[in-house]
């Protein structure tokens, strides 16, 4: 950790749906600071009850995903209605905030506020909307006279006036700070995240991206002063000479080596003063020659003292990854009671299907973590750890083997037959089989298990709810790539990830590798790690996600469930209940029953005190809502486009509000069927004019909007739900 010098958080923008003015039809298109318990502040104005509000991304920067609100609960939320919708210009996931009951987010390169209880304009800036896709933070002074958001901008952290929009040139250079100019290493283009950040007293608080490839930049956490932009601290993930960690990396490594980046989001214990952050994986992602050791603070949850950005305590939950099994996800911050005692605990979800749950001061593990044997490395050059931390308790929320007897019974007989030849060529040892030249199967692979923002709890009552999917994925290791402009079997060099896609690419990886074939590469790799003397070998590893391409369609590899809901009460560190997420529409001939869950969702449960999950499934598009006690389904709506990310909830003027964004079209790795697909919502009766959609580029975002391409133009917009007037 560097000590400099302190700023505030704001990465996505605003994304907003509520609920109050009627429309002629369900989805016309409109006319037109917290504390530790995510209390509002400000003189001058009593503080709110805590977890009422929404001015920062997931709820507030606890990213607690909950509302104490209780005015939709179980008893009437069946009757929700639409109450204004917003129409937006491209695909967006953002999370939107609201303040002084106004909403801000952005859409077509602008940043908007509007009426949060009829959805009405009231400003919107051109050229100001954050990057980040997926939400930002919110600061004010004391006397409330300073009010702005904070978050990044074409690689440059930006202080906007919340009630104009206009960049505060008091911050920085003229309004912007570029990332850059602390960085170690400099790349040459302006770096950026989806990471919104998180404002802590004075200061915002960012992680740093790391790129894709074999070393890249500094993945580094920096905090710059809210209102001067100067740098306060930096924590270094790659820890430099001296500094502790150091000796879990080759000698130096800090000054070639990249990742181990915070990419999705974090939290902050605002009453302990603690930034709990979830660190990724090393670069490369499935090779790992040139890192040999565990390589902290990489896979780790990490927590800071976030007015000095000094390590308090960090649990490795992965040593020397080699499966991209970054933390995905913000940490949750629960009160759980204990011999009839309370105790602060603070729990990570993982990518791999763990729940790992920790004293949020101290580090010790509520529940005792076992370091197990693992399979090992046959890759020359490579190595691996011998043992991984696995949890005692509580139970895995994913399934975390794939097998034959696990192939999707739905495929058609000749799709299983050709799957079931591939993985009997793979090498297939349980967790943590590492990637191999054969291809190595890996579950609930590195998009499977839980992503940014599947999780949410009650944090008053100890109950912790994720959402995760079973995915899947094949990790082969290839030869490096030549040289530009070399010929075939030119050199150990090349770039990185190669063709193929490398770390997230969907193609590669299905070939059957015959055990001569594996003995011909092992000899080639063995002889270009030993010609490289200690220089790094950068192999590739095109991925396969297991989405079988067949005649009438597409399908996972996997049987159901492919994705659920699992409520754990962190009390005992039991499992209440596990429910499918969503039904995966198909044509009856595949027989496909309603209790599967669907193929894929990447979306956000939101917890409130009414007693009630809030939850979209994007690729059936419909918005759900379930009694948190069992996990019966109450309330379902369908929308006119995908939802996938986050929704919100607020109050103006005694009415409740739950407000999402409606313009994802396709999810990650969509079920397909010829001729069938979700049907999208009637198309509304005599909507009201869509407003114009203002000149610039088209919605900002972090790289997982509009996947999947293809198919018409759905309207996009943010739609607001509330209980009739």
């Amino acid at each position: 950790m560097r000590r400099v010098g302190g700023i505030m958080s704001l990465t996505g923008i605003v994304v907003a749906i509520a609920l109050a003015t009627p429309f002629d039809s369900p989805f016309g298109l409109p006319q037109g600071r917290l504390d530790a318990q995510g209390r509002q502040g400000g003189a001058g104005r009593a503080a709110a009850k805590p977890y009422t509000t929404w001015q920062s991304y997931a709820g507030g920067a606890h990213s607690s995903q909950y509302s104490a609100l209780d005015q939709i609960n179980k008893k009437n939320v069946a009757k929700l209605q639409v109450a204004w919708t917003f129409p937006l210009a491209g695909n967006s996931i953002f999370n939107p905030v609201v303040i002084d009951n106004v909403m801000y987010f952005p859409t077509g390169g602008a940043l908007v506020a509007v009426d949060a209880a009829t959805g009405k304009e009231l400003w919107r800036k051109d050229g100001v909307a954050p990057n980040g896709a997926r939400g930002m933070n919110y600061w004010e002074s004391p006397d409330r006279s300073d009010r702005r958001f904070i978050y990044l901008q074409r690689g440059a952290v930006v202080a906007v006036n919340a009630q104009n929009g206009e960049l505060i040139t008091s911050f920085g250079t003229e309004g912007r700070v570029d990332l850059r100019d602390a960085m170690e290493r400099k790349p040459a283009n302006p770096v950026g995240t989806s990471n919104p950040g998180r404002i802590f007293e004075n200061l915002y608080i960012i992680p740093l991206p790391g790129g894709p490839n074999y070393g890249g930049p500094p993945s580094d956490v920096h905090a710059y002063d809210v209102r001067t932009g100067k740098l306060a601290w930096i924590f270094h993930v790659i820890p430099h000479e001296g500094e502790f960690g150091y000796d879990t990396w080759p000698e130096g490594h800090y000054k070639v080596g990249g990742g181990g980046h915070n990419w999705s989001e974090f939290t902050v214990d605002e009453e302990n003063g603690i930034a709990f952050i979830g660190f990724g994986s090393p670069r490369y992602d499935f090779y790992g020659g040139d890192r040999k050791g565990n390589n902290l603070f990489a896979n780790s949850l990490v927590a800071l003292d976030a007015r000095t950005g000094k390590r308090i305590w960090h649990q490795q939950l992965i040593h020397h990854d080699l499966w991209d099994w970054d933390i995905p996800q913000s940490a949750k911050l629960l009160t759980i009671r204990q011999n009839g005692k309370p105790r602060q605990v603070v729990a990570q979800a993982t990518k791999q299907g763990f729940l790992y749950v920790f004293d949020r001061r101290t580090g010790q593990p509520i529940w005792p973590i076992e370091e197990r044997p693992v399979p090992q490395t046959d890759v020359p050059g490579e190595w691996t750890s011998a043992t991984q931390p696995f949890p005692t308790k509580p139970a895995p929320f994913a399934k975390q083997s794939f097998t034959e007897k696990d192939i999707n019974p739905y495929l058609p007989k000749e799709a299983q037959d050709e799957l079931r030849a591939r993985i009997r060529s793979y090498r297939n040892e349980g967790m943590f089989t590492p990637p191999s030249f054969e291809g190595s199967i890996s579950m609930p692979g590195h998009n499977g298990g839980a992503n940014f923002g599947t999780s949410a709890v009650d944090p008053d009552r100890g109950e912790f709810y994720v959402v995760h999917k079973s995915l899947p994925t094949v990790l082969r290791i290839t030869m490096p790539a030549p040289p530009r402009g070399a010929g075939p079997g030119a050199g150990a060099g090349g770039a990185g990830r190669g063709a193929g896609g490398g770390g997230g690419g969907r193609g590669g990886g299905n070939a059957i590798i015959t055990p001569e074939q594996k003995a011909e590469l092992m000899a080639q790799a063995k002889a270009l790690v030993d010609a490289a003397k200690g220089a790094r070998v950068e192999f590739n590893s095109p991925v396969s996600f297991m989405q079988i391409n067949f005649p009438g369609g597409a399908m996972t590899a996997a049987a159901p469930p492919w994705s659920e809901m699992v409520k754990y009460d962190l009390n005992t560190g039991e499992i209440v209940w596990r429910i499918p997420t969503g039904v995966q529409e198909a044509p009856p001939e595949y027989k496909i029953p309603n209790n599967t869950g669907v193929q894929f969702p990447r979306n956000a449960p939101l917890v409130t005190a009414g007693g009630l999950i809030f939850l979209a499934t994007g690729p059936e598009r419909k918005i759900h809502a379930y009694d948190r006690d069992n996990g019966k389904e109450l309330w379902q709506a369908s929308l006119p486009n995908g939802a996938e990310g986050m929704m919100a909830t607020y109050q103006v003027n005694g009415r409740q509000f739950v407000v999402l964004p409606v313009a994802q079209p396709n999810g990650t790795f969509p079920a397909s069927f010829r001729g069938a697909g979700p049907a999208a919502a009637p198309p509304a009766a005599a909507p009201a004019p869509a407003a114009p959609a203002p000149a610039g580029p088209p919605e900002a975002g972090g790289g997982r909007q509009g996947r999947g391409g293809g198919g018409p133009q759905l309207p996009a917009a943010y739609i607001a739900f509330a209980l009739p007037q």
